[in-house]
């Protein structure tokens, strides 16, 4: 596999699909659904030879070596442009045990959410074109290693997303959809201003001796490779690194989201189809909390370090506003959308604890809450599908009605709650040991527990609302679960069962990468109190 361009391979491939998809004839419903479907499959099939390829003992956060199935050369070079100087921007793909998690969860979630798009029946082909464009972005934006090509890929989502939600959703589509659009673009400015600025503050060295800008990611990381003159050099402290990590990271917490930028997912994941939400939940919302790790810690790793409590904080607020927000709600999607709101609080005090256990229990999080979640909207869209109805007060007794699927939601809300021997259980208490473990964030994170105690209210009264007690006789003649939905909901349990019992194989992946990480922000630390000393 070192000779086959796997990344490029598990990026492109849809938009492969895309173009047979593209001179299908827009009738063939059942071929434009199987292509796409083949190639989902696929990724699956390459992201678990990438998996089973990786090396776990490799690991590094600024050494192109320690990134595995590397792909470089350079994509737009330009000697003199507009008197500026040279442009250089390298087409720069590599994972390591931060991204390749992510690629494994984005190729399993988009291939269940083609299974949940069965039922679109309205202009297939325009969806599914936008479906495949749609994870093109996704996938890109996990193995990226050059700034510029990741801010292509982090834009092309936003693009089908818009039309995904606009078009193919539910009556207040529209609105949704251009909150979305809007909330994404604003982030996406304050991101684009900081990499323009780090551009411009940087060089890079050729083998000509020839010194150049660079978007480069890994070189970014590293104090040598800045002018002393840049306005955000490490080599020139001043408070505008500070105001460019608060940019950039307030440009990656809108797609967390982090609160107070919340308020566009609720209404996306009301109005999206039901696929598009299991997409949204299951891989989108990781690729905030995976720019700020992947990025704005590395790149500024002693505001990292100082603003650590903040992000503690702002953790703990999603957690907990997140699941008191949850239990307000009447719409059983709504619920489900603001339980996220919650989880991904947890991924971000893991984040914040600047340890092993807790960066290593954010990033399984995020894999964990992708799998789980996408469990929680496919089984709000099988009841959707049947009942045409979400208010949680309409229902009462499916459990008898429906008892397989009533054993799915289960399963599923069990791995919400953390239930130990479900997966959601050892990632919560790997950031909660990393975040007692952290003198920083302790007492927030005490005050976070809180989190775990209201996600089993509104779980739990949610089963009462639902599935328990006397059936509702307008119900009564709803069916168990179809042929494609056991496929949809099986593979997920699996796995939530699976990395409940061992998580190992996982946290195995990363933690080489994440104990350079840790490392690497220690080191930066002391070294960056020096020059402000000096």
């Amino acid at each position: 596999m070192n000779n086959f361009p796997i990344l490029s391979f598990l990026t492109f491939l849809p938009v492969l699909g895309m173009l047979i998809v593209l001179f299908l004839p827009k009738k063939e419903v059942q071929a434009i659904r199987i292509t796409t479907l083949i190639v989902t499959g696929l990724q699956i099939v390459f992201s678990i030879i990438l998996v089973m390829g990786y090396n776990y003992s490799a690991g590094g956060i600024n050494d192109a070596n320690s990134f595995q199935f590397k792909e470089f050369f350079n994509w737009i070079s330009i000697s003199d442009f507009a008197g500026i100087g040279k442009i250089k921007i390298d087409y720069f793909l590599g994972v390591d045990g931060l991204s390749t998690p992510l690629v494994l969860l984005t190729a399993i979630v988009t291939f269940i959410a083609t299974l949940s798009s069965w039922n679109i029946d309205k202009s297939v082909k325009g969806y599914f074109l936008m479906f495949l464009l749609l994870d093109t972005g996704m996938m890109g934006t996990f193995v990226a290693l050059d700034f510029f090509l990741f801010y292509i890929f982090w834009e092309l989502m936003l693009l089908p997303m818009y039309f995904l939600i606009g078009i193919w959703g539910g009556p207040r589509r529209e609105y949704a959809a251009i909150k979305f659009f809007l909330y994404t673009l604003f982030g996406s400015i304050f991101i684009l201003l900081v990499m323009i600025g780090l551009y411009f503050s940087s060089m890079e060295t050729l083998a000509d001796g020839t010194r150049v800008f660079t978007f480069n990611l890994l070189e970014l990381m590293n104090t040598a490779n800045y002018t002393e003159t840049g306005i955000l050099s490490p080599l020139n402290p001043n408070n505008l690194r500070l105001v460019a990590y608060i940019a950039l990271f307030v440009g990656f917490a809108i797609k967390i989201p982090m609160f107070p930028f919340h308020t566009w997912l609720p209404d996306a994941h009301v109005e999206a189809p039901t696929a598009i939400s299991v997409i949204l939940a299951g891989v989108l919302l990781k690729m905030g909390t995976y720019g700020i790790l992947r990025i704005a810690y590395p790149i500024f790793p002693e505001i990292t370090y100082q603003l650590a409590w903040w992000i503690a904080l702002f953790g703990m607020i999603n957690i907990i506003y997140g699941a008191l927000a949850a239990m307000a709600q009447k719409d059983f999607k709504k619920l489900i959308a603001y339980s996220s709101v919650s989880h991904m609080g947890f991924v971000m005090l893991g984040m914040s604890a600047l340890n092993t256990m807790g960066i290593s229990g954010a990033i399984l999080q995020m894999f964990n809450h992708g799998t789980i979640t996408a469990m929680l909207f496919l089984i709000v869209g099988v009841i959707y599908d049947r009942a045409h109805t979400r208010d949680l007060e309409a229902f009462g007794g499916l459990g008898k009605q429906m008892p397989i699927y009533t054993g799915f939601v289960t399963i599923a809300f069990f791995a919400a709650i953390g239930l130990p021997g479900l997966s959601g259980f050892i990632s919560e208490a790997l950031v909660f040991l990393g975040g007692f473990g952290s003198g920083t964030t302790r007492i927030l994170a005490v005050v976070s527990t809180l989190g775990i105690l209201l996600g089993a209210a509104y779980m739990l009264w949610t089963m009462q609302r639902v599935y328990l007690g006397s059936l509702n006789e307008k119900w009564k003649d709803l069916t168990d679960l179809t042929g494609r939905e056991y496929a949809m909901l099986v593979p997920l349990t699996i796995i939530v069962i699976y990395l409940g019992v061992n998580p190992s194989p996982m946290l195995n992946l990363m933690n080489a990468s994440v104990n350079a990480m840790v490392k690497f922000i220690a080191d930066a630390q002391v070294f960056y109190s020096s020059i402000n000393t000096l």
